[in-house]
């Protein structure tokens, strides 16, 4: 293979993997029993091992690979600690708190989204209306970093497979030579989008817990792998250690410390993390559980899996920063991880590796499109048409419906020139985070009312867009941090203190002096001890 045309091997191994996945998704739709719980739970019949490795898989975005290597490369070594220290124990603490206690209440009561619970909870039929186009404007960005990441990552590992029919140019036409001649990422992102839709449409959630378990174990080892080759070659010894040892004397200072990083900013970034208790799709993925003890495995070792993914691609990315290896300045940091893997090892490595991250990136899509599919489906349809008057068939039917629909709008808006991955997924999940007050009030605090938890949504939304719009008309979306001035000091911190503090304030403050749920309502999820 290493005698084939420039790309070519690693095309014919993507594609390979590609076949892998629609057969995995395939053979699992032989074990549909055409209900509804089966199609969108499993029937809640996914165990520990199956449910850390969804749970995982779902979490673990091209935001965590494509992007935070970019990132790194751009900021230093900080971006670790922003970002993947906090979620490795914020990630768990909010299983153990929201998912066990969902878990419970859904099971009880019968729920698969989240608008399902917040309705009854609340007593409230309007609070579903505000949720759904916000909850799904958050997540179609979410599906965007995934959508983007793989055209760019295919495009990068097959550049040379055919300079005359896939000319890479900047928008003045100079060739990027990183690129040329690889798959163009208008139909890299197609192919996955495609492969994705198949197994969610005909496997639903058994094919999605399916294919994430595979998905993740592969991005997981070629994750390692991928570290171990890029340090061996870009370290020139024979040892591992020597060449870690070398390659972390080559990190300029201002990258190999966050001194360049402010602590208020440093340290707002925590809050991001907690968007997990808010993701529509980790909600449905809780459902599947077939018992509330099938959460020890995952909240266990899921920070242990964040530390194992995010330790290599952050450090790959602090080490382009060094003198051992020259990055075109013309490189995107979105196409950073997919150059150094191509650049660094073999044609058949290369493709085992592409396999690899796109592996990462397609273990969210799936989960986030199933989970759009059955929000509209139990949330719009079956609600306001009357559960009697939809049958499970029916049910399926729409779910698959608007599940083709979501997937061709977003891949039509990946299409469109975009920010950053990492820049998108901060924003994203900071909206999330800014709804976290809600659920946990809403599992946690009797006094919260109905019209304090949609005063609570709303200032979230409206801090998200104003800030949001604010970004974009100065053009500092990636940077863009709030300058909050305390006595003669002024502190950078991120737009999510105030997304969630404006949230948390306006649900507090309106929930004392609004009326609170019916008694019976109350009790149906606050049982006496």
């Amino acid at each position: 293979m290493n005698d084939l045309q420039p790309g070519l091997p690693q095309l014919i191994i993507i594609l390979g993997y590609l076949a892998i996945l629609l057969l995995l998704g395939l053979s699992s739709s032989l074990l549909f029993k055409g209900t509804k719980k089966d199609f969108q739970v499993a029937s809640h019949s996914i165990g520990p091992f199956f449910l850390l490795m969804s749970l995982f898989g779902t979490t673990m975005t091209a935001f965590a690979l494509v992007g935070s290597s970019g990132e790194a490369f751009k900021e230093g070594i900080g971006v670790y600690g922003m970002l993947a220290s906090s979620s490795g124990i914020i990630h768990s603490l909010c299983f153990f708190v929201i998912g066990v206690k969902v878990w419970k209440i859904a099971r009880n009561n019968g729920y698969t989204t989240q608008i399902e619970f917040f309705r009854d909870r609340l007593d409230n039929d309007f609070i579903g209306l505000l949720l759904f186009p916000i909850l799904v404007g958050l997540v179609i960005p979410y599906l965007l970093i995934g959508v983007m990441a793989s055209g760019t990552v295919i495009q990068s590992l097959t550049a040379g497979l055919s300079p005359e029919w896939f000319e890479a140019t900047k928008p003045d036409g100079t060739i990027i030579k990183a690129l040329n001649g690889g798959v163009p990422p208008y139909l890299g992102s197609l192919m996955v989008c495609i492969v994705v839709l198949v197994y969610v449409f005909f496997g639903g959630m058994r094919g999605t817990t399916w294919a994430n378990t595979l998905q993740t174990m592969v991005f997981m080892v070629l994750g390692l792998v991928t570290f171990v080759v890029i340090a061996m070659k870009l370290g020139g010894t024979e040892s591992l250690f020597e060449n870690l040892k070398v390659l972390g004397e080559s990190i300029p200072d201002d990258k190999a410390t966050r001194s360049e990083m402010s602590k208020t900013k440093f340290f707002t970034y925590l809050l991001i993390p907690l968007s997990v208790g808010m993701f529509p799709h980790l909600f449905q993925h809780w459902m599947t559980a077939k018992s509330s003890s099938s959460f020890k495995v995952p909240v266990i070792c899921h920070p242990l899996f964040i530390m194992i993914v995010w330790v290599p691609c952050v450090l790959v990315g602090v080490w382009a920063t060094g003198d051992t290896i020259n990055i075109p300045p013309t490189l995107s940091p979105n196409a950073l991880l997919p150059f150094l893997v191509k650049k660094l090892t073999s044609p058949i490595l290369a493709g085992f590796l592409a396999a690899g991250i796109l592996a990462a990136i397609m273990s969210s899509l799936d989960s986030q499109f199933l989970c759009i599919g059955t929000m509209f489906t139990n949330d719009i349809v079956t609600h306001y048409k009357g559960k009697e008057n939809v049958s499970d068939r029916q049910t399926v039917l729409y779910t698959r419906s608007f599940i083709i629909g979501i997937v061709a709008v977003t891949y039509v808006l990946s299409l469109f020139d975009p920010k950053s991955v990492f820049a998108l997924g901060v924003w994203c999940f900071s909206g999330f985070s800014a709804l976290f007050p809600i659920v946990l009030a809403a599992l946690y605090w009797r006094g919260l009312s109905a019209m304090g938890a949609i005063a609570g949504v709303l200032a979230a939304i409206a801090s998200w867009s104003y800030m949001f719009y604010q970004a974009l008309q100065s053009d500092t979306l990636r940077t863009y941090v709030l300058d909050l001035p305390i006595g003669e000091e002024t502190y950078d911190v991120m737009p999510v203190v105030g997304m969630l503090g404006s949230s948390l304030i306006a649900m507090v403050v309106v929930s004392l002096i609004t009326p609170k749920p019916k008694p019976e309502t109350l009790a149906k999820f606050f049982p006496a001890q």
